[in-house]
């Protein structure tokens, strides 16, 4: 039986953004079973755990945040705006639009969009707020525009709060966070101790 890995993502977050296609590649090596989770991250998730919306953080905390999705950034040799245009923007209709995708085609289509969605606000400066964006999003990954009106259904939200609650349950704070079999690996920095995790 393969390990299922849950990855608990916040589609708005630099560092889910930095981490994603290095995680799938990583699960995807370990014939890893992936299960896409968006979470309410700032709204739900930051008020139990102790965290801050990025705008509440001390200065001294936000500057240094720069620094290091700079040296990531050149780390990495990704494209990435460190201010980009559209930021903070709100996550909850990328998130909704995720899982509507997830269920309807399954995970590989969810993580594909998921990625798209982050290249979107760090590297191209998009607004994934706006509707008619995550409709271009849909179109660029191939996926049917009918799922921009499964977003809105109930069940699917019912299933973001369900992927928030189980999020808290698991001791999650923070995005990205990879958990398996209940061990937690938060930040795209802890990557290369996932990968240890499933060999």
């Amino acid at each position: 039986m393969p390990t299922t890995i849950d990855y608990y993502l916040a589609p708005q977050s630099p560092w889910t953004y930095l981490g994603h296609a290095r995680f799938a590649a990583i699960a995807a090596k370990a014939g890893a079973q992936v299960r896409v989770m968006p979470v309410d991250l700032g709204g739900k998730i930051f008020p139990v755990s102790g965290g801050l919306p990025l705008g509440q953080r001390a200065p001294q905390r936000q500057a240094y945040r720069l620094v290091e999705l700079a040296r990531w950034r050149d780390h990495l040799q990704m494209p990435l705006n460190i201010s980009p245009r559209h930021f903070p923007v709100p996550g909850d209709d990328a998130a909704r639009l995720i899982i509507a995708v997830d269920q309807a085609d399954g995970s590989a289509a969810a993580m594909k969009l998921a990625g798209a969605v982050l290249t979107a606000v760090w590297a191209q400066e998009r607004d994934i707020a706006s509707a008619s964006t995550r409709a271009e999003l849909l179109a660029e990954c191939g996926l049917s525009a009918q799922r921009a009106t499964d977003a809105q259904a109930l069940e699917v939200q019912a299933t973001y709060q369900r992927n928030t609650q189980q999020a808290i349950a698991a001791q999650v704070f923070g995005s990205p966070s990879y958990v398996v079999e209940g061990e937690i690996f938060w930040g795209q920095d802890r990557l290369d101790f996932l990968q240890r995790r499933l060999l």
